[in-house]
């Protein structure tokens, strides 16, 4: 079957899904088409929370009702080649689409680590399908002794998730001196390392997976330290890597990092081509070095630059690069990352100052369900603006992290942050005279 479609999206996760909404907002008269390569995919950010928040794993499912409700036509189909030429699009049931505007939404694939008897069953890694998924999830449930392999903010969500089952016997292992070592300084680590320990989470940092053991299904792992655990199952939450194949394939170039290389418009090489999400390259915003950033909400922002900008460039992009903003739950514990840490800034070159502050995030702190909030924020050490900020603690910090992150792309400066107006409650913020962002501004002001 030959068709003709105006714009043609290849993907169907929140990039994907992003895209075509945003494309049928800005061009309400054309014919958009998503082709999706699997029939039931999956909240990616959800996938951890499959094995025991939610009641049922189905309940995780990645609708696409809202392409339906907006005019936009679903295909289960998998691309296979573009045709640049011709612009066309092939896919493996022998159809051919043409399209006028084509954009890739084509995601990431899972590390794969060459380690002896990777190959064994039981050894999982962490695809974006529902199906697969429930059979993973089944297995775990079913295991004793699961490893999960990688201290990021993968591993560590599911090590978490997975030590609430009635049991079960987890280890979590990085090869890294401490978790979430590329997102956080040390003092923030430490806190999701007590967390993780205090609900039996057995941690083994600088350890390597040197070899899985067993005939044929796992059952053993051999560290780097020569020790040899007893296993059941393994997560391997290491990661992932820009899905690039369709477009090598169809020559488009690839950044630095691996991934597809785009401008600040999400346009590729070619012109009617655009490249969202995991599958593109990502620059980072001080430095422009590559910056492997994989996350929905970036994905998302993508999306929108992209569907708006197809035809004509509406929408200028302000945003010139990635500040890597991050949030993750631990139990109770929240913590968010946006910008340098104060690692990467000195590893960088840049000349800082820190400001730091502890407070209560509600006012006065003896009301129910106050948590304790620890904020750190970087600073450039000439000019006063903000480089970076790191906040723990409880719920209220997952939006705190977003006003860290809105000040980093705006390069407010500490003077800035130290005056902030802002609207406080008693259950709902820290007291608007302890408000913790502002008390860190004002902490490191007192150091220039």
């Amino acid at each position: 079957m030959e068709k003709r479609i105006d714009i043609l999206v290849i993907g169907a996760g929140p990039a994907g899904i992003v895209s075509a909404l945003t494309s049928r907002k800005y061009y309400a008269d054309k014919e958009i088409l998503v082709i999706k390569n699997v029939d039931k995919g999956v909240i990616p950010c959800g996938i951890p929370y499959m094995f025991c928040s939610l009641k049922n794993p189905e309940d995780n499912y990645l609708g696409v009702a809202a392409l339906e409700k907006n005019n936009i036509s679903i295909v289960v189909d998998e691309a296979i080649k573009i045709n640049r030429k011709e612009k066309s699009v092939s896919t493996k049931n022998n159809d051919q689409y043409f399209y006028e505007k084509l954009i890739l939404a084509i995601g990431s694939r899972p590390i794969l680590p060459s380690i002896t008897g990777i190959d064994k069953k039981n050894i999982y890694s962490i695809h974006k399908e529902m199906q697969y998924l429930k059979e993973v999830v089944d297995k775990v449930k079913k295991s004793r002794d699961i490893l999960v392999l990688g201290g990021g903010f993968i591993g560590i969500e599911f090590a978490d998730e997975i030590s609430k089952i009635k049991g079960a016997n987890v280890y979590l292992v990085e090869m890294l001196p401490r978790l979430l070592a590329n997102s956080f300084d040390h003092e923030f680590s430490i806190l999701v390392e007590e967390k993780l320990k205090s609900n039996g989470v057995k941690i083994l940092t600088e350890s390597r997976v040197e070899e899985f053991l067993g005939q044929n299904t796992v059952k053993e792992v051999r560290l780097s330290s020569g020790e040899k655990l007893a296993v059941d199952c393994v997560i391997l939450g290491i990661g992932t890597i820009p899905n690039t194949g369709l477009a090598q394939e169809a020559d488009l170039d690839l950044g630095k990092g691996k991934g597809i290389w785009v401008d600040e418009y999400m346009r590729t090489i070619d012109p009617d081509i655009f490249a969202v999400g995991d599958c593109t390259g990502k620059r980072d915003f001080f430095t422009r070095k590559d910056a492997p950033v994989m996350l929905a909400s970036t994905a998302t922002s993508e999306a929108r630059v992209a569907g708006a900008n197809l035809y004509q460039l509406k929408v200028v992009r302000e945003n010139k690069g990635t500040i890597a903003i991050y949030s993750t739950y631990v139990d109770g514990l929240v913590l968010g990352s946006a910008g340098l840490t104060e690692t990467s800034a000195q590893k960088e070159g840049f000349e800082i100052i820190i400001g730091n502050a502890q407070g209560v995030d509600k006012h006065p702190g003896n009301l129910p369900g106050a948590s304790k909030i620890k904020v750190k924020l970087i600073f450039s050490k000439q000019s006063g603006i903000i480089l970076g900020g790191q906040v723990a603690g409880g719920f209220s910090c997952a939006e705190m992290i977003n006003i860290v992150g809105v000040a980093i792309q705006k390069r407010i400066s500490l003077t800035e942050l130290e005056t902030l107006q802002i609207a406080t409650h008693p259950y709902l913020t820290s007291a608007p005279t302890m408000y913790p962002l502002v008390l860190a501004a004002q902490d490191a002001a007192d150091k220039i």
